[in-house]
């Protein structure tokens, strides 16, 4: 199908739904790399506006990654409600759901209302409704919705904003990863999970890193979950083994080709679900799963191909991920939304909205959506920028952030943010942890009877232990 708009006496023309979509998608270095941008501003308004007039139902007709050849359009499609989509979606066309989303959203029921419609949308749907949207229309829906999973933690909840506490270390060195720990715990971060990335993918060495994460938290006995991020085949293997597995991790993205590239099928992700629900490790839910995407992982990998061969922008393939990540009900998902670099997304700007759009996707899909909210030293962005997109997050709702020591990590080399900040978001807008965390933080005179963190010397607090051993 071709489109096509005129815009001051120039007809612009758009060869089917691949080449609508990424052309319509804000400037962003990674789709200028791919070749599929706009090339004018007049160009991206003419796909705008084309793509407000598209009705929803062509996404169902008309796939953006052919369906025999991908498992994720396979997943997407034969999951997809068309009961759900036939009673509230198929009268509407892109721009009407995006005006449908804004008046509902200010409603006293439009969380429930919008909820209700999530099964009948798909990925496409959704990232193009995002295109069209700006950033204040982003925020403004995202946070009418509010999904929610749980493990020994609630996260998603509305009015709370939960942390991955990230004790990163460059060389997995046990008092590296305690003291970055403690100073997190103090500042009152973790209630989403204590997660680490380990220097190695070994078997011997993340088993350790899963019994000292394990001896912290039953120390102290903190209501959270611990999680090292290792690839999901080591932790199949962890678990057959009789490793302390809270939490299964993976990357994923939105092509089978680009999870392929990850090591990983739909089939094997289900298997590591399955097998991390058997264990029954959780105490006020079960949910298992914690997944990280990006825009730019699926070009990165030559993996981004769509319909007859055409490139398909990083903004949709980043929202196709959501639809892997709905289908394992996952604890935590979140987009890593600058830390593939500059080549993918140029500068602050770019990250700010990559960051709203990949929040607002994955909440309107059903997901309890975090975001790493960071940047490579060699981008153009600095942490003014990320201070912009942590306090539109916060009032989007966005059910978790990421925090490491000085907003510096020192094992991925990157910057994300820090402790502190959380401070600031959680103070600013009166957001609280997660509501078992945070009895625990009262219980140990880290925060007081408001939730509010209670600063001392590190020398009175409770978790003094952990610090000295």
């Amino acid at each position: 199908m071709r489109f096509r708009q005129s815009i001051a006496g120039r007809t612009y023309q758009f060869d089917g739904l691949v080449d609508v979509m990424a052309k319509a998608s804000p400037r962003r270095s990674g789709d200028q790399l791919a070749g599929c941008a706009a090339e004018s501003d007049a160009e991206r308004a003419a796909a705008t506006w084309v793509l407000a007039d598209i009705d929803l139902s062509t996404f169902l007709e008309e796939q953006v990654v052919p369906y025999e050849s991908d498992a994720v359009t396979q997943l997407i499609l034969d999951n997809h409600d068309r009961g759900v989509f036939a009673s509230s979606l198929a009268h509407m066309t892109v721009g009407d759901f995006r005006d449908w989303l804004l008046s509902t959203a200010v409603t006293d029921v439009g969380g429930e209302r919008i909820t209700a419609v999530s099964d009948g949308l798909t990925p496409e749907m959704v990232a193009a409704t995002s295109k069209i949207m700006r950033n204040q229309d982003l925020v403004l829906a995202s946070s009418a919705v509010s999904p929610t999973s749980a493990f020994r933690t609630t996260v998603g909840l509305a009015g709370r904003m939960a942390t991955r506490l990230q004790p990163n270390h460059p060389t997995d060195d046990p008092r590296g990863v305690a003291a970055a720990v403690l100073d997190g715990l103090l500042m009152g971060c973790g209630d989403a999970v204590i997660g680490i990335n380990p220097a190695t993918d070994s078997p011997h060495a993340t088993a350790e890193l899963l019994h000292l994460l394990d001896e912290i938290r039953q120390r102290f006995d903190i209501p959270t979950q611990t999680c090292v991020l290792s690839h999901v085949t080591t932790t199949i293997d962890l678990i057959e083994h009789g490793a302390p597995v809270d939490l299964v991790f993976q990357s994923i993205a939105g092509t089978e080709s680009a999870n392929t590239g990850f090591g990983v099928t739909i089939p094997m992700l289900r298997e590591a679900n399955e097998a991390a629900r058997a264990l029954g490790r959780g105490t006020v839910g079960n949910n298992v799963m914690y997944l990280e995407t990006g825009q730019g992982s699926a070009l990165s990998a030559s993996a981004h191909w769509g319909v007859d061969g055409k490139p398909v922008d990083q903004q949709t393939l980043e929202a196709r991920a959501y639809a892997v990540a709905r289908d394992l009900d996952p604890l935590l998902v979140n987009t890593v939304v600058g830390f593939i670099g500059p080549e993918y997304l140029y500068d602050g700007k770019q990250i700010v909205r990559a960051g709203l759009e990949d929040h607002f996707c994955g909440t309107l899909l059903g997901l309890p959506m975090g975001v790493d909210v960071c940047y490579t030293n060699h981008a153009e962005a600095d942490q003014n920028d990320m201070d912009v997109l942590l306090t539109l997050l916060a009032t989007a709702g966005t059910a978790f952030v990421i925090a490491v020591p000085g907003a510096d990590d020192v094992m991925l080399g990157y910057q994300s943010l820090s402790f502190h900040d959380i401070l600031y978001a959680r103070h600013l807008l009166g957001l609280r942890a997660a509501p078992e965390f945070e009895q625990w933080l009262m219980s140990m005179n880290i925060a007081d009877d408001s939730g509010r963190i209670t600063p001392r010397p590190v020398t009175e607090s409770p978790l003094r232990a952990l610090d000295a051993g």
